[in-house]
């Protein structure tokens, strides 16, 4: 079984995924990470994370150590990753990591939940079942700035605010794997929509397509 969870920064599609992969006994990849980890691989090296040759390079000789560094969730390589991540060369050296982790995932588990922007549409077009999480960017905005103050960080929501728009723009205007919906995903705004409600009704999707019993636990929003 292949679930793809796709959306935008913010909107809940990490919290929601970690959630249904626990309570399906699936495994877990949060891809963001792994474009995270290309950008912090960049910016350490003193590179210009638009520049695609050290993308690129960075893309190519990532590791699975890499998805462990202490300074992915950093403002500044999040900036970063949505950068890198419009290199077509860069997600080209990345997409074939991404499919196998869903084709046979680690530890024997017979299942794999996928987040990102891209995993309905080119990761994974044949997933068992495609939800695509939004909101509005004033409450994505919110959240986010809410993150990054308990994460000890400085934030201005102003700067947030704007910083997401820009995002939001790069994210889907690339000309390779522009964030969008699949056209048979399950679509969910969150804008008002807690955590607990995004998951009974994704779980309830997924028990209506017969893929099995739901088991979760109670958190709140957070993202990659």
């Amino acid at each position: 079984m292949i679930i793809a969870v796709d959306g935008p920064v913010a909107a809940g599609k990490g919290t929601l995924a970690r959630r249904l992969a626990a309570a399906l006994r699936c495994a877990y990849l949060d891809t963001g990470s792994i474009y995270r980890a290309v950008a912090a691989k960049v910016l350490v090296a003193g590179g210009d994370p638009e520049d695609p040759a050290p993308a690129v390079a960075a893309a190519r000789a990532l590791t699975s150590i890499d998805l462990q560094r202490d300074d992915l969730r950093l403002e500044t390589v999040s900036q970063a990753a949505s950068k890198v991540a419009a290199i077509p060369a860069v997600r080209s050296a990345l997409l074939d990591f991404q499919r196998r982790f869903a084709a046979t995932p680690p530890d024997g588990l017979e299942g794999a939940v996928l987040d990102g922007r891209d995993i309905g549409t080119v990761v994974c077009p044949d997933a068992d079942v495609k939800f695509f999480l939004t909101a509005s960017v004033e409450a994505r905005a919110l959240r986010r700035h809410k993150e990054l103050l308990e994460r000890g960080q400085q934030s201005i929501y102003a700067r947030v605010l704007q910083d997401l728009r820009e995002r939001d723009a790069r994210d889907s205007g690339r000309a390779t794997a522009p964030l969008r919906a699949a056209a048979d995903a399950v679509r969910l705004d969150t804008s008002t929509m807690d955590a607990d409600r995004a998951f009974e009704v994704a779980m309830a999707e997924i028990a209506r397509r017969g893929l099995g019993p739901a088991r979760g636990r109670r958190e709140g929003f957070q993202d990659s």
